[in-house]
């Protein structure tokens, strides 16, 4: 790890949110994350560039994201139009960067790494086509740019996984056995306790991790940003009813 003026140095990665939802509260998310970290880049994907939008964080254009499944599609197959680092850690308005001290350098070791997920205690949930079991998914973590690209890359078709759509499961279960066969890593349950936490599983007691997904058990404690300011309302309205003369 490099430090500089007491900040963790991670210029080879960009933090990243795309969402057409919750957007002031994403930008908080992105704001909060950069705390004790310099990222290379920093980047907003919506389809309206917000006016609080800080200097510091690059807007990026993409249609309107209408629902869930736009998210994965584009997540899967447009992502990678914006970023320009080796790797880019994903956060959202409910999951984000809570902890940078607890960064550790292995975490860039894998081309995806996220929270771990429960043991399902089933013989299909998590699941590949040989069945093998995958722990570690989630949608906020750290991808590498060779990963990111790799849907589109290698032509593999938006198709779902017993009924859904989840990106993370696209890549982390579904499609797991390309991805390995590409020669592309996803983290075991062993480091990925340490990076982020969503469920409460026996793994991740009494770690604290670098980052979160929902604010469930001891992810309560974490920020939770509320809508825009009334004020922040007032001059979006002012400027709107200008450019509408």
């Amino acid at each position: 790890m490099e430090f500089i003026n007491g900040k963790l140095q991670l210029k080879n990665v960009t933090l990243c949110a795309m969402t057409s939802v919750c957007v002031y509260e994403t930008v908080q998310a992105l704001k909060y994350s950069m705390r004790g970290i310099d990222f290379g880049d920093t980047v907003l994907i919506t389809h309206k560039k917000p006016v609080y939008l800080p200097h510091n964080i690059r807007y990026s254009h993409t249609d309107r994201l209408n629902n869930i499944d736009d998210f994965n599609y584009k997540m899967l197959y447009e992502l990678g139009d914006h970023i320009h680092t080796e790797f880019a850690c994903i956060v959202h308005y409910d999951g984000f960067i809570v902890h940078p001290e607890c960064f550790r350098d292995e975490f860039l070791d894998y081309d995806y790494i996220g929270a771990p997920w429960p043991d399902p205690h089933d013989d299909f949930t998590y699941r590949d086509k040989y069945g093998r079991l995958s722990r570690v998914g989630n949608s906020v973590g750290f991808r590498s740019k060779r990963l990111i690209d790799f849907p589109r890359t290698a032509g593999i078709p938006f198709e779902a996984d017993h009924g859904y759509y989840h990106e993370d499961g696209f890549l982390c279960v579904k499609n797991r056995h390309l991805v390995e066969e590409a020669g592309m890593r996803i983290a075991p349950l062993e480091v990925a306790k340490y990076f982020s936490h969503e469920t409460m599983i026996p793994e991740i007691e009494g770690i604290t991790p670098f980052a979160f997904h929902k604010w469930a058990g001891t992810n309560s404690s974490y920020p939770r940003f509320r809508g825009e300011p009334v004020l922040l309302k007032r001059v979006k309205k002012k400027i709107k009813k200008t450019f509408n003369k």
